[in-house]
């Protein structure tokens, strides 16, 4: 199978909010706090016709016991989680953060939105299959940390 080919998880969905992103980002521009664009994307992501749940909440588990309760800025028909930034570039904090709210869901697709100086997108994807294996598939590599 060729790139050409492969298709990703909830692209078509993806590609909608990425455009509704980049509607935002042209109307608004660059310099407004993160919950202005949140409110913003709400009001453009439910007129695109997508059912929007605000400040999705996501819990951490140790053992069996609740550890820390998260709150994504969005998830979008029910499918993929939006997180939205409004930082002059972003870190692996960024990334991390969102890659955790993939790790402790059932969800496996997630969309992190920079409305910095230039618009950012990063998309990423965490199957069920490899959360159900378990917490030696996530590897600490390229870190002093890891294992040798």
């Amino acid at each position: 199978m060729n790139a050409d080919q492969r298709r990703f998880k909830h692209e078509d969905l993806t590609q909608t909010i990425i455009g509704v992103f980049f509607e935002v980002y042209n109307e608004l521009g660059y310099g407004f706090l993160e919950s202005v664009y949140r409110e913003a994307m709400s009001i453009a992501l439910q007129a695109a016709g997508l059912r929007t749940e605000k400040e999705h909440g996501l819990e951490a588990h140790f053992r069996g016991q609740v550890i820390g309760v998260f709150k994504a800025d969005f998830v979008v028909n029910g499918s993929v989680i939006v997180e939205l930034k409004a930082v002059k570039e972003l870190g692996s904090s960024h990334e991390a953060q969102a890659l955790n709210y993939l790790r402790v869901g059932a969800l496996e697709v997630a969309l992190l939105l920079n409305f910095g100086p230039k618009p950012l997108i990063r998309r990423l994807a965490f199957s069920n299959d490899r959360k159900r294996r378990g917490s030696n598939e996530f590897p600490v590599t390229g870190s002093r940390w890891a294992a040798t």
